[in-house]
């Protein structure tokens, strides 16, 4: 085991994702996680050098589940000590306007964590019992918070205002936040790495496509804008969330269909996207239906790509074209036809796929542009615990 390691912690609702990282070389040592916190039927499957554990117990809560997980690095008659964990770094969804870069976590940062959680109401609580549970089970280790938001605090107001009532705005903090940041930051360094190019030279497109996808503008090394908004509800159609919907239209469900908020905000974010639309959220099931006949996966996937295709032609004009587009995430990553049929017909701009390149699969970066296309097209697979475990121990070791 190395002499200094970073667990990295990303705790959900129901759910804690956990891996331990040498954040110099970037090994993932161990891995796991811990689901359905609060059930009877309770897993956690855990992978280190020593193969992959599944437990199946009664998870009461986030104590028990991240006890539970701690109690596999030591299964074998260790301690946490051996593992030499120098920090832990915690993924937070919102971190509003105040915490801007990683932050050493505190019981004043808890509290300002707390109070953003009107703003995230369904990430920053479980967020926050992450944190609550590894500061106690790890008291003498740094913790550190690593904000979805931080990224996007370039945001020109332009980009970041929303045409409301200003002091309403200003009143409940209603802005454009934006989300997906540190899969943004890493894959757009990686990318100009990737090209030996300087990160701030470099203008990019990033399409992080996922169950939740997202996109961003960033132009010499700053984000200038990004899909998602005030929460991780707008943009680009996802697997179960809407993305962009006219709020007329939730008004409307409002007054003539007589749905409460928690139920629009249900239909919203879990019944919506791919699966409202087709029934699945997942791109293999999505897939196969399609390929069976199905009207209404194919409708599913074609408004997918057409909302794509909206945010790549608006963000090519805002930054006055583009260097780079790179692809990353679940989908981004996997699915070849997303790609080609997100980019077709762009030969006019200088986009040109390289059909074999596009179609090859690996786990490095890699270019699937044509050496005609003045655009370089990327696919960068994207590893945001890296990123959270790199950012943790650089703020840690001072």
């Amino acid at each position: 085991m190395v002499a200094r390691t970073v667990l990295v912690i990303n705790s959900g609702s129901s759910s804690i994702k956990y891996q331990l990282l040498d954040p110099e070389s970037g090994e993932a040592l161990a891995s796991g996680v811990v689901e359905r916190i609060g059930e009877r039927d309770g897993i956690i499957t855990h992978a280190d050098s020593g193969g992959e554990t599944e437990q199946r117990a009664a998870i009461a809560d986030h104590k028990a589940g991240l006890g539970l997980a701690f109690d596999m690095f030591t299964r074998d008659g260790g301690t946490l000590d051996e593992l030499g964990i120098a920090a832990v770094g915690h993924r937070v969804v919102h971190g509003g306007t105040i915490f801007t870069k990683p932050t050493i976590i505190t019981d004043d940062v808890v509290a300002e964590v707390d109070k953003l959680s009107s703003l995230a109401p369904l990430h920053n609580p479980p967020n926050l019992l992450g944190i609550e549970v590894a500061r106690a089970l790890l008291p003498d280790v740094p913790h550190v918070a690593v904000f979805d938001t931080s990224f996007f605090t370039t945001l020109p107001a332009a980009a970041s205002t929303y045409a409301i009532d200003r002091d309403i705005a200003e009143q409940h903090g209603i802005q454009r936040y934006g989300f997906h940041g540190t899969s943004h930051d890493y894959v757009s360094h990686q990318a100009a790495e990737h090209l030996g190019r300087p990160y701030d030279a470099v203008n990019q497109i990033v399409l992080h496509l996922g169950n939740g996808a997202s996109v961003s503008a960033i132009r010499d090394g700053q984000a200038i804008d990004t899909s998602m908004g005030l929460t991780p509800l707008e943009g680009l159609v996802m697997g179960t969330r809407s993305g962009d919907i006219d709020p007329g239209a939730l008004l409307h469900l409002l007054r003539v269909a007589g749905l409460s908020i928690d139920e629009l905000d249900e239909l919203l974010n879990r019944g919506s996207g791919l699966k409202g639309l087709s029934g699945v959220n997942d791109f293999r099931a999505l897939s196969d239906l399609i390929a069976r006949g199905d009207a209404d996966a194919r409708l599913a996937y074609d408004v997918y790509i057409h909302r794509l295709r909206k945010y790549i032609g608006a963000y090519l004009l805002e930054m006055g074209g583009a260097d780079v587009i790179t692809f990353t995430a679940g989908v981004g990553e996997n699915a070849s036809n997303v790609r080609a049929d997100a980019l077709a017909g762009l030969e006019r701009l200088g986009i040109i796929l390289d059909e074999e390149a596009n179609e090859a699969r690996a786990k490095e970066p890699r270019i699937i542009s044509s050496t005609e296309s003045a655009v370089t097209v990327l696919v960068v697979p994207t590893n945001e615990e890296l990123a959270i475990a790199r950012a943790a121990w650089k703020l840690a070791s001072g």
